[in-house]
């Protein structure tokens, strides 16, 4: 089933040279399905191709979803087009009243500062608490993940001496749980990052659950309250290339970068990236949609806030 998503968003027609279907809202509003609704919150500042990531994997599933997507008020984003965002995006205002059957909250470049100095931390932290009343069920990706393990339950990020960068082979904790349907014994994420949460931090709180770990990048995949809330802290949805155009861009600036690990062929830059972690990136988000979105939210979202946790049938 395709991603409906606003008429004339530049993902359409990027997505259709790779014969992904998406549906404009005109011929969705033609469909007497009630589609699930997906809200993006789009932190990263290079928006547009943040958003065909996102739609490339959630079209990827028999489910019709709706995305609609989200900006921040106090924030101002320097590398995407004002018309752009006044186009496609809204404001919390917008939709503070209304419910979504999922919530997404992508990484954002500001991972090295304090999170109360973070100019926008506010306005965040205002839609983290209005995502438990609103949402069934949300994803926290990246440095968000840390935000928001940060305000919900007071973990700490712990600086690294080294950046985390390149694909990194994970196993899971239980393989039984359902957001693993179907995945091999060993699945690769893409991690870049200068921060990490440590395992023994989490194990102290009360209420997090680690479900996906690696011995190189840590603690890979979290959840809450059931799956209400799951934390990434690696980037799954990353296209093949994004690492590479990472590494181009540090590179160009002077940074002293080491190349992405189990990336490159070879590990030579000028050969192409080997994918390892598409199909599972996949996996994961359809297991997100159909066990913790769509087989949880009730059929009339106002009945959201006497949404309980999720009951969790792994232990």
């Amino acid at each position: 089933m395709p991603v409906k998503i606003p008429d004339n968003l530049p993902a359409i027609e990027l997505l259709k040279r790779e014969n992904i279907f998406v549906m404009s809202s005109l011929r969705a509003n033609e469909q007497d399905i009630r589609p699930l609704r997906v809200l993006v919150l789009n932190l990263m500042p290079l928006k547009i191709s943040t958003e065909t990531d996102f739609i490339r994997l959630l079209s990827n599933n028999p489910l019709q979803v709706e995305m609609e997507f989200l900006r921040l008020e106090t924030h101002v984003s320097k590398n995407t087009p004002q018309e752009h965002l006044e186009m496609f995006y809204k404001n919390f205002d917008d939709v503070s009243e209304q419910f979504y059957d999922g919530l997404i909250v992508t990484g954002a470049p500001v991972e090295m500062l304090p999170f109360e100095e973070v100019n926008y931390w506010n306005e965040l932290t205002k839609i983290f608490d209005w995502a438990r009343i609103h949402v069934t069920s949300s994803l926290y990706i990246c440095w968000a993940s840390q935000a928001a393990l940060y305000h919900f339950y007071g973990v700490e990020k712990v600086a690294l001496d080294e950046k985390i960068f390149g694909v990194f082979k994970h196993t899971a904790s239980d393989k039984q749980h359902p957001i693993f349907r179907g995945f091999d014994d060993e699945f690769f994420i893409p991690h870049s990052r200068h921060t990490t949460i440590e395992r023994d931090d989490i194990l102290k709180k009360n209420g997090l659950r680690i479900l996906s770990e690696s011995p190189d990048a840590g603690v890979a995949i979290l959840s809450s309250r059931g799956g209400r809330e799951f934390y990434l802290t690696g980037h799954s949805e990353y296209n093949p290339f994004t690492l590479h155009e990472e590494y181009t861009r540090d590179v160009e600036k002077g940074a002293d970068i080491q190349i992405p690990q189990n990336y490159y062929r070879n590990d030579d830059p000028s050969q192409d990236p080997v994918v390892r972690w598409t199909s599972h990136a996949n996996l994961l988000f359809n297991n997100w949609l159909n066990y913790f979105v769509y087989q949880e939210t009730p059929f009339d979202l106002r009945d959201l806030p006497k949404m309980g946790d999720i009951q969790d049938h792994t232990g």
